[in-house]
């Protein structure tokens, strides 16, 4: 990191850190640097040498706004977000239901003068994406705001994307994209692994990434997000809609999906009856290309992932393990499944690395395949970096290191080329295969296997670090209340 860069950084968190003691979270001022960066970088555009109009009325623009101060300032500035937000294109979609969370003029307008004493537009990508990845991974840390549901580990995206390996002029999509996450990754990938020529470049730029963000603030953080990174134009469409991808077939087709479905397993939306109350009512998808109508969110995003794949598209999906082992529409999506693509891949993940507490998930990697006669499937690896690996978001939180040897089983060069880790004489080997036959005999086809020995039953004395245990064991009884949960609703019949 250079010196000024190392100084920006700096400032930015020097200002979080006396917001948070004025009582403003890690997220709200996420989204006032977003609002206010979105607007320098406006402005810088308007001027030589870009001479490019963004939309925003003269009344609104930067230079209007940096003169103000006390309330004439915070009068202004929540006027400028109402009528901002009504603008199209990326614009009305970065100030969408924006507002001011930042109640103090004074320190407002702090904010505004630094934002104002650097070229963003100038700025190199990379610092721009460091300062906004790190608020971002604050922000998910931030268990209060709840915002880690949408973060999903960087090693683990970063893991995935090795895998898959997307090869430029071809496209990417992720459904529920969070804060755009896997977008970035694979990003890098492209721009590290590749020459590119100017086709390439901008292709990459506006035509490589699309998906879907139905919660409007996480969709503003990843377009500015993707933004910042070089992705997509500042006066340009939005590539992520707010749309809920599940409601329909966009007819959008893919060449890689890379995605985290939302934990929780029954979609549901918030209304108000005539009463005024709020009442929720669970949303049961009836589409003509899923195999089974359910209201389980999970089974209903692989089945919309398996549609807007390309035929020889590659998917990587991180699922709970209820995907893996549920009966009745579970099972039907698990056959159809193996039938239809060739699902070659499960990487079973450890507890203690998600922000949401409770979660026992794992990878499925699978790629789309035309109607036949023949299941495509053929053989599972499933490669179980769960039994015997403890992580603690803070004390041990995942490294991309910790994935390496997954990698190098996955085999990326071709993955019809692998060697089994595991055997009766290595049976401590995190690395097996099972054939089709072999699943489709298992009851309900189910698909949450696993074989190695938990050590911590057989040997006292290697116990893992009580802080460890204690994270275990809470993940577990919140896991079983999720469960318990689940059997009330359909026994009142919810």
């Amino acid at each position: 990191m250079t010196e000024h860069t190392s100084s920006i950084v700096s400032k930015v968190w020097s200002f979080c850190n006396v917001l948070r003691d004025g009582g403003v979270s890690y997220g709200d001022y996420l989204e006032q640097l977003t609002y206010l960066i979105f607007l320098k970088m406006a402005e810088e555009y308007r001027k030589p040498p870009y001479d490019r109009d963004i939309g925003i009325p003269e009344e609104y623009r930067w230079d209007v706004l940096k003169q103000k101060r006390g309330a004439e300032l915070d009068t202004h500035y929540k006027m400028l977000l109402e009528e901002l937000a009504k603008k199209p294109g990326m614009l009305g979609q970065i100030f969408l239901k924006a507002q001011n969370k930042v109640s103090d003029p004074a320190m407002l307008y702090k904010v505004i003068d630094m934002i104002d004493k650097e070229s963003w537009v100038m700025m190199g990508v990379d610092t721009k994406g460091e300062i906004y990845e790190g608020l971002l991974q604050k922000n998910a840390e931030d268990t209060k705001s709840g915002a880690g549901q949408y973060f999903t580990p960087r090693p683990l995206i970063r893991t995935m994307v090795e895998c898959l390996r997307p090869e430029p002029m071809k496209t990417i999509g992720d459904p529920c994209c969070g804060t755009g996450g896997f977008f970035l990754a694979a990003y890098d990938f492209l721009t590290l692994h590749n020459q590119m020529d100017r086709e390439q470049s901008r292709f990459l730029k506006n035509g490589t990434f699309g998906g879907n963000e139905i919660v409007a603030g996480t969709r503003r953080l990843a377009l500015m997000n993707m933004f910042l990174h070089n992705i997509g134009e500042i006066d340009g469409e939005p590539s992520i809609s707010n749309s809920d991808a599940l409601i329909a077939d966009s007819g959008e087709r893919y060449d890689y999906i890379l995605t985290n479905p939302p934990f929780g397993k029954k979609s549901s939306m918030t209304f108000t009856n005539d009463a005024g109350e709020l009442e929720k009512e669970d949303l049961t998808y009836n589409r003509q290309d899923f195999w089974v109508t359910t209201g389980n969110k999970q089974l209903n995003f692989v089945q919309h992932i398996h549609t807007i794949l390309k035929a020889g598209g590659q998917a990587a999906v991180v699922l709970p393990d209820n995907v893996l082992f549920e009966g009745g529409a579970g099972e039907v999506l698990r056959k159809k499944l193996l039938e239809t693509t060739d699902l070659h891949t499960i990487l079973r993940l450890p507890t203690g690395i998600f922000y949401a507490n409770g979660v026992k998930a794992n990878v499925l990697f699978f790629e789309a395949k035309p109607a036949a006669k023949e299941p495509w499937t053929k053989e599972v690896w499933i490669y179980d970096y769960r039994t015997n690996v403890h992580h603690t978001l803070k004390k041990n939180p995942l490294k991309f290191s910790d994935l390496e040897d997954f990698i190098q089983c996955y085999n990326t060069e071709d993955h019809f080329d692998r060697q089994e880790s595991w055997s009766d004489e290595t049976p401590e080997g995190r690395f097996r295969k099972f054939s089709y036959d072999e699943i489709v005999a298992r009851d309900k086809t189910n698909l949450d296997i696993f074989w190695l020995k938990d050590a911590s039953l057989a040997d006292l004395d290697n116990l893992p670090d009580p802080d460890v245990l204690a994270n275990e064991i809470i993940e577990n009884i919140e896991a079983s209340l999720e469960s318990f949960k689940e059997i009330m609703v359909v026994i009142n019949g919810e």
